[in-house]
């Protein structure tokens, strides 16, 4: 099929809960199930034909269609009639070897009011340009020479070899400046308006530092973010697989395509005050590429809070704190609290607690559909506080809540291989997981 679109699972459904389906006969039956493909491939070939506007503040558009390898792009519209500037690409999935058994629709269907779903696959996904990259967001590590120097020299090259406009950050812009005039070509912002709108100009983020920029990184673009290059200049790194040093080689093969991406999940949190008169009177949203953690300051007192999950009880967490993280911050604080370390394309919330004062408390692992609610409930002895990504701490008051979803928006990150080879390599290395020097072939041996 050349479109690939989401369809609710009702959709599937069918007959299946009516009396009348007690009569269908048996050759009726199975050419009905024989008809499946062809009706989702109608249903697909209906979306496609429908106009796709862009709608909601900042121009994000509400939907999303992912289009695989074999289909033909159309140029993409805005409601004013003008042609994006941006660069656009398609998104498909693959799977190593030609003939693996694993190219299976993530469907739930019906058969004969027996619900089966196809077999979820090992594909990677890959992104393909179908127009060439024309601008680059460079972010940077601050206070770093090498850094700094690094910076100077790929502005240079991307200037000179690619023909490509160039956007920093207005810090580093002065310093580009106090380099040398020559550099009045790369382009800024003033304001957090005109951040807001970074993800209209730019086709590709590069980041030069660790972790820490990766983060800050994302946190620039509050909707879509385009993709992201990030090369490892910093202490530890677990999402920076691209090497400084062979920079021309990585961007070449990045700008010319194809390249495995890994999909990171965000969430989104809203605090919401006790004096709000209504649930959907919240604070400004704040999404997180890491964690959201919930602890108790500098109070002596437990933290208390009253976890729900969909409106279900969870829990009373009794401790110094919680963390709510992403699979992609598996591997941060939430590893250190005790939590697994999980592929980051798993799509799911790690629930941790902080240091609880019950022995069986142990880390859990939610799907990704959920909304999580943690309020500190009115016989509380202390506040609690939070913090997001390790910044913008607020204070939590007693009838105070967090509510915590996986946000709609993904940060898609490039890979040096693929999303599992990154992975596995990024805890091999950086944490020497399962390091151990291998036991000695000599010695007493079964015999039997």
């Amino acid at each position: 099929m050349g479109i690939i679109t989401f369809i609710l699972p009702g959709l599937a459904c069918g007959e299946t809960g009516k009396d009348s389906s007690r009569r269908i006969s048996e050759e009726k039956s199975l050419k009905e199930h024989h008809s499946d493909d062809e009706r989702m491939e109608t249903l697909a070939s209906q979306s496609s034909m429908q106009p796709e506007y862009c709608c909601g503040r900042n121009g994000i558009c509400s939907h999303e269609v992912l289009r695989d390898g074999e289909a033909d792009s159309e140029p993409n519209f805005l409601p004013n009639n003008k042609f994006m500037r941006k660069a656009s690409f398609k998104l498909s999935w693959w799977c190593k070897g030609e003939h693996s058994d694993q190219h299976k629709h993530d469907i739930v269907s019906f058969e004969r009011g027996n619900i089966t779903t196809a077999e979820r696959s090992s594909r990677q996904i890959s992104l393909r340009w179908e127009s060439d990259p024309q601008t680059v967001l460079i972010l940077t590590k601050p206070n770093s020479t090498s850094v700094q120097i690094l910076c100077i020299e790929m502005v240079r090259w991307l200037r000179a070899q690619k023909k490509l406009d160039i956007y920093v950050e207005p810090r580093v812009r002065a310093e580009l400046l106090s380099e040398s005039s020559d550099f009045n070509f790369v382009h800024t912002w003033k304001d957090a308006n005109e951040i807001m709108l970074l993800h209209t100009k730019v086709d590709l983020v590069v980041t030069l530092g660790g972790d820490g920029t990766v983060l800050w990184a994302a946190s620039m673009f509050k909707g879509p973010v385009p993709p992201v290059v990030p090369f490892s200049l910093g202490s530890l790194g677990f999402m920076t697989p691209f090497y400084s040093e062979h920079y021309r080689e990585c961007l070449n093969s990045i700008l010319k395509g194809p390249i495995s991406i890994t999909l990171r999940h965000r969430l989104q949190c809203h605090v919401i005050r006790d004096d709000a008169k209504t649930e959907y009177e919240t604070e400004e949203p704040i999404l997180v590429l890491n964690e959201v953690t919930i602890d108790r300051g500098i109070s002596s007192y437990l933290v208390n809070l009253e976890c729900y999950c969909d409106n279900s009880f969870v829990t009373s967490v009794q401790g110094d704190g919680l963390i709510l993280s992403t699979t992609s911050g598996s591997t941060a604080y939430s590893l250190a609290a005790g939590g697994s370390m999980v592929h980051p394309q798993v799509p799911g919330i790690l629930f941790t607690p902080i240091c609880p004062h019950s022995l069986s408390f142990r880390p859990l692992i939610l799907p990704e559909h959920v909304t999580i609610r943690v309020q500190v409930p009115f016989n509380s002895r202390s506040q609690a506080w939070a913090s997001f990504d390790g910044k913008d701490r607020k204070q939590l008051k007693p009838g105070d809540a967090l509510v915590c979803s996986m946000a709609p928006w993904p940060v898609p990150t490039a890979c040096l291989v693929d999303s599992t080879n990154d992975f596995l390599r990024s805890i091999h290395d950086g944490l020497h997981w399962n390091l151990r020097k291998t036991q000695s072939f000599d010695g007493p041996r079964d015999l039997s």
